[in-house]
């Protein structure tokens, strides 16, 4: 067990210090009933507008989830906070179906988990995710979904009847070709063998898939952009995207502080060359510009990437159009960056 450590409150500005050695971070399920599931999203720098999360909080515990600042507004903490203390909205399916009946619903594209990952560890025990793509399919219902859940194979066969009803795309989150590599920042969630062998699994069943580097760490994780656009493609993959790490307010304490931890000779080198991409920011929070990047260093990943991804057959192109055949032009996708 990890012991509780959260960063400040961004919201409340509260803070706590142990007297003694700080307790074990037990896992706390906090179910409710929401009130609505749908959430418009109305930024320019977010491929999609409509989402759902049947989850609040991750125990995938990646520390770089830009979600991880949503735990503040219920007085929890941005650090293990977010990792153990799970949100379940035990009645997302029958909202979802109440809300996609309305007439006033024109059966545009439903990103599923654009926050949290709808297949994190819990959605075995309570089937949200399933439920929710069900209602999908017999509201004929496109979806996009991102994660770095295996369990999304137990779903194949949902995936197929929506594919064949409506459209389905799955892109898998992807930051490291290497599971040791991968667990020093994303210590619970599925190593990427794993998630290579769902994409497998989800491609020759047929569910259209793809992967998504993101994020992008200058000096951590960008030398793996080959290695991990290989083995997707050699996976079935149809189409490769990637973001920037983007670090706002307490998740760039959250993810330094591992950083230092696990890494620390490699520590200040990758947070000057995060700076760089923005300026000496760690984050630029303005709308438009959040999961932008500049900078030699950032033309010479996107150089890579789009070199590589050409090479394989990758296409650029959204999740949206997945009923399209992939093209051969490749872009920088923005789509669900950093899902911890």
């Amino acid at each position: 067990m990890r012991p509780v450590d959260n960063p400040p409150s961004r919201v409340t500005g509260a803070a706590l210090e142990w007297e003694e050695p700080p307790p074990p971070a037990w896992l706390t399920v906090r179910e409710e009933q929401a009130a609505s599931l749908l959430t418009c999203n109305d930024s320019p720098d977010i491929g999609f507008r409509w989402s759902i999360n049947p989850y609040r909080g991750c125990q995938h515990a990646c520390s770089y989830c830009y979600a991880r600042r949503t735990h503040e507004y219920f007085e929890l903490g941005a650090g293990t906070d977010f990792d153990t203390h799970i949100f379940v909205k035990v009645n997302a399916p029958e909202l979802l179906a109440a809300e996609l009946r309305r007439p006033s619903w024109r059966r545009e594209p439903i990103a599923i988990a654009g926050v949290t990952d709808a297949y994190q560890p819990l959605e075995a025990t309570y089937r949200l995710t399933r439920r929710c793509l069900e209602v999908c399919c017999d509201a004929v219902q496109p979806v996009g979904i991102v994660t770095k859940g295996y369990l999304v194979v137990r779903d194949i066969d949902v995936l197929l009847e929506l594919h064949r009803r409506s459209r389905v795309y799955v892109e898998f989150s992807v930051t490291f070709a290497d599971d040791d590599a991968a667990r020093l920042v994303e210590p619970h969630a599925p190593p990427p063998s794993r998630r290579f062998e769902a994409l497998r699994r989800l491609r020759a069943a047929g569910v259209p898939a793809g992967v998504l580097i993101a994020p992008v760490i200058p000096g951590l994780n960008d030398r793996a952009i080959p290695a991990i656009l290989k083995q997707a493609a050699e996976c079935g993959a149809q189409t490769a995207g990637l973001a920037p790490v983007r670090l706002p307010g307490s998740v760039a304490d959250v993810f330094l502080r591992r950083l230092r931890e696990t890494s620390p000779d490699a520590a200040a080198r990758v947070e000057q060359r995060i700076r760089d991409l923005r300026g000496g920011r760690l984050n630029d929070p303005r709308f438009g510009h959040r999961f932008e990047a500049h900078g030699a260093y950032w033309e010479s990943v996107q150089r890579l990437f789009e070199t590589f991804a050409r090479r394989l057959g990758l296409s650029g192109e959204p999740p949206w159009r997945c009923a399209d055949p992939p093209r051969p032009v490749v872009r920088q996708l923005p789509l669900f960056p950093g899902m911890g």
